[in-house]
């Protein structure tokens, strides 16, 4: 199985530092996993078929999330139709300085497939627990296929 691990980080790393956290429970389960910060280049849509999963983390920034998912969902949107760009299990992972409120535009995501399992919240840098979470997530989607 293969699983893509999409999320923006910067500034704190704290986003960046939950992904290796859901990459490290998708690796436990058996998968081959990919992990790309969409901070550093923007991800190549039309790989996006190769992959049998996807977890997709974000900062909060000004109650959203990350422009690069956004603009990751525009590319996803305008190649929706194609094989393999629908019915994937996603699991999701936010961070936050204080408001969390972007967990409400995680909706947006639903139309990639299935969510698996609850969006894992990190308020500042992910404690020993919150990273626990992600590499359960990890496991957890990893099974759901």
């Amino acid at each position: 199985m293969k699983a893509l691990v999409l999320f923006h980080s910067q500034q704190y790393g704290n986003t960046g530092k939950m992904a290796e956290a859901v990459a490290e429970g998708l690796r436990e389960a058996g998968c081959t996993v990919s992990v790309h910060n969409a901070n550093e280049e923007r991800y190549p849509i039309t790989e996006y078929p190769e992959y049998d999963m996807i977890s997709i983390g974000t900062p909060d920034y000004f109650s959203y999330m990350a422009g690069t998912l956004k603009t990751f969902l525009d590319d996803w949107y305008i190649q929706r139709n194609k094989p393999g760009y629908t019915g994937k299990p996603y699991g999701l992972f936010l961070s936050h300085g204080g408001g969390g409120r972007a967990v409400d535009s995680l909706s947006l995501f639903s139309r990639l497939g299935d969510q698996v399992g609850e969006a894992v919240i990190s308020s500042g840098s992910p404690s020993q627990r919150v990273l626990d979470d992600c590499r359960e997530l990890g496991k957890k989607l990893a099974m759901s296929t």
